[in-house]
């Protein structure tokens, strides 16, 4: 076995290595996805739950993540 045989099986596995890496990269990425998809329809219903829960307008105009109501409260 020469040392150009030697490189190409190293290459040859070293491929492997990085292609199960990748997978596991795209799965964790579907699993992100899939878990910021579940936030954003929690946010969604717990914002209609307060509008329901406060009919009297007061909360008509809340926005999610408003960096000006922020920065005024000193949050920001």
């Amino acid at each position: 076995m020469n040392i150009r045989h030697c490189i190409e099986i190293y290459q040859f596995l070293w491929s492997l290595k990085a292609h199960s890496k990748q997978r596991l990269a795209w799965e964790d990425a579907a699993q992100a996805r899939i878990a910021r998809d579940r936030a954003e329809a929690k946010a969604a219903a717990q914002l209609e739950a307060m509008l329901i829960a406060n009919p009297s307008g007061q909360l008509g105009r809340a926005k999610l993540d408003d960096d000006e109501v922020l920065k005024r409260s000193g949050l920001l």
